[in-house]
């Protein structure tokens, strides 16, 4: 009888994640592997119908501009700003905005976004400027790694403001601020709404009234979320629709999106653990695999 039960439960288990998660694993949409130099990329952006990444903490502040057909590495920049923990790149079609939040530890007072004009295909260094920022619900900072809200990973830039999607450890959620990159003097960010994602989200794109939110699980689980806008800057009001895109023991730890009218380019970086390690590579998903 308690085999029976054992049994059940796991059917009924598979039929529920089944009813709610459409399969999409994207280890068949792998484009090729990343080069060794970018094997921590975090973030994508697409500018101008060109792709581009960066390493995270640890790593020369350096921007990488990725062959879309091929992963290989087309130009290199080094920008005249520090890397303490870039985690997202996004841009508003003139200047790239990258996110230097990175928070797993839930301790940083320094929480930056770096306004980097790119024009002409290149970076202008020297009028880079600087926004900083605050979340006015921590009031602590003790450390607490893996185990807080006020880490972030992902982020777009819309309507004028730059919006960022919260990597929650322990919510298991996501919380989605604003801010204002016109406004030079530290300032709050604002929260709009909140999602409870059951997974902690590693970058964010947005595309024709669509947020897409990737992340994973401390299982390796890996995941997209897509989002429709109900009104302007507002995404969480539906439920969206839920992909499981693999094992991370399989495609990577997933770090960076970026989507256009084509599809959806990944990324993920190198992923080690004692059960097995993935290689950084790069994927793009057909439009075509995620229309109804």
């Amino acid at each position: 009888m308690k085999k029976f039960f054992l049994v059940s439960a796991f059917i009924i288990f598979q039929w529920s994640f089944s009813q709610q998660t459409d399969f999409l694993k994207i280890r068949k949409f792998r484009v090729a592997y990343l080069d060794d130099k970018i094997r921590e990329t975090s973030g994508l952006s697409m500018l101008n119908g060109k792709l581009y990444t960066f390493n995270d903490s640890g790593n020369a502040p350096e921007l990488f501009e990725l062959d879309e057909t091929s992963g290989n590495i087309k130009n290199t920049w080094t920008i005249n700003a520090k890397n303490k923990d870039w985690e997202a790149l996004t841009n508003d079609g003139t200047n790239f905005y990258i996110g230097d939040f990175g928070n797993n530890g839930g301790t940083r007072r320094d929480l930056e976004i770096y306004k980097l004009p790119f024009r002409s295909n290149e970076p202008e260094n020297d009028s880079i400027a600087k926004i900083s920022f605050y979340y006015p619900e921590q009031t602590e900072f003790i450390p607490q790694y893996t185990n807080n809200d006020f880490d972030a990973e992902a982020m777009i830039y819309l309507n004028g403001k730059l919006h960022l999607f919260t990597k929650e450890w322990k919510s298991k959620s996501t919380s989605h601020y604003t801010i204002d990159p016109t406004t030079s003097e530290k300032q709050k960010a604002e929260k709009v709404e909140s999602y409870k994602t059951n997974f902690v989200v590693t970058d964010a794109a947005y595309f024709y009234k669509k947020l897409y939110l990737v992340g994973y699980t401390k299982k390796t689980e890996v995941f997209l979320n897509v989002f429709t806008e109900t009104e302007p800057g507002i995404f969480f009001k539906e439920t969206p629709k839920h992909y499981y895109l693999g094992s991370a023991l399989a495609v990577g730890q997933i770090e960076g999106i970026a989507v256009n009218e084509t599809g959806i380019y990944i990324s993920g970086e190198k992923f080690k653990s004692r059960l097995g390690s993935a290689e950084p590579a790069l994927y793009f998903i057909p439009k075509e695999e995620l229309q109804d």
